[in-house]
């Protein structure tokens, strides 16, 4: 009953838009509409759309009962999130569609068919947009902001291995200097201290390495932090206004800055993930060269860096002696390995 009452309606609609149409165009023209002809014309193209919008009517009127029902199985499959994105879609559709609106609606004979095709046009498209992105998560996005720029500090600058880094294409986004880093950077190069003079010249040389050769984007960026406070102080600041994460390997920074809620890539970190950790019970030799903290305590070194701290072994200093590994620490600030003299008792924990 209802799919019948909607087609006469097409039909009655169709009839009043003819009669509009053609008692607009017959006065446009001039003539007379109270003639016998003009009114015989006006009937027939009354008749005409009112059959013409019967047909297509009914056809509209059934595609649209399918249309309803799919349409009511997709909203019982719809979560009560997925139902308010889409509420939110279509509002946000309608409301551009009726800002259109306001000029469509002014043009003659087709401005209302246009404003409600404007409105269906917007408001499905507002629905699409909003279930398209409804798996998006706002603070999954932000994070991944966040990841995209990475703000370099004076000491992985001088560190250099950040060079290579970037050359494997493990990282990508942007790699951000801030201008107080460069100026950080200069004033060590100019320093009357060969050591520090000679770091300051190696971040230099490293950072137009970086500029040149890295497959990532390298800014220069001008920060407005105050100059009175502390270099990591404005770095943690700039890195907050930035959104970025600061790459770094200063322990110290890395601790304050995780309590501060900034993001940190550590090249420590990343360095000790790669390297293969020393396992308990392992042989190795090493050269002892200085003392430890402990009374008869040898440290030496690897060739990675590594600090070997062996019991018993300060009588052996400047010499390499063959060690057992005991156990191993790894932390943000490196690793350390424990071990025993090989001809020393000791015993290994299974």
């Amino acid at each position: 009953m209802l799919e019948k009452a909607m087609k006469y309606a097409f039909a009655v609609v169709g009839a009043v838009t003819g009669l509009t149409v053609t008692r607009f165009v017959l006065q446009t023209t001039g003539a007379n509409l109270t003639s016998f002809i003009s009114l015989g014309i006006m009937v027939a193209a009354s008749v005409a759309f009112g059959a013409v919008m019967l047909f297509f009517g009914g056809k509209a009127v059934r595609y649209a009962a399918e249309s309803m029902e799919k349409v009511e199985k997709i909203l019982h499959s719809l979560t009560l999130y997925e139902l308010m994105i889409c509420v939110v879609g279509l509002i946000s559709g309608l409301i551009v569609a009726n800002l259109l609106s306001i000029a469509l609606i002014r043009i003659q004979i087709i401005g209302i068919p246009l404003t409600i095709l404007v409105n269906v046009l917007f408001g499905s498209l507002g629905v699409y947009l909003a279930m398209s992105k409804r798996y998006e998560n706002i603070m999954e996005e932000k994070k991944r902001r966040i990841h995209h720029c990475k703000v370099l500090d004076t000491s992985v600058i001088i560190d250099g291995r950040i060079l290579d880094i970037s050359r494997t294409g493990f990282l990508e986004g942007e790699l951000i200097v801030p201008d107080f880093i460069l100026e950080e950077l200069r004033h060590l190069a100019d320093s009357h201290d060969d050591l520090i003079r000679t770091k300051g010249r190696r971040g230099l040389d490293v950072l137009n390495s970086l500029k040149k050769d890295a497959p990532v984007q390298v800014r220069i960026a001008k920060s407005k932090a105050d100059p009175s406070i502390e270099v990591d102080e404005r770095l943690m600041h700039f890195a907050k206004e930035e959104k970025a994460c600061i790459i770094t390997n200063d322990y110290n920074l890395n601790k304050v800055a995780s309590i501060s809620g900034i993001s940190i890539l550590n090249i420590n970190d990343l360095s000790n993930a790669l390297k293969p950790l020393a396992v308990t019970g392992e042989e190795m030799t090493v050269k002892i060269v200085r003392e430890g903290k402990e009374v008869g305590q040898g440290v030496g070194y690897l060739d990675d860096g590594t600090m070997v701290v062996v019991d018993g072994a300060l009588k052996y200093k400047g010499s390499e002696v063959g060690v057992v590994v005991t156990s191993v620490l790894q932390t943000s600030a490196g690793r350390m390995v424990f071990a025993k003299h090989k001809t020393s008792d000791y015993s290994v924990a299974e």
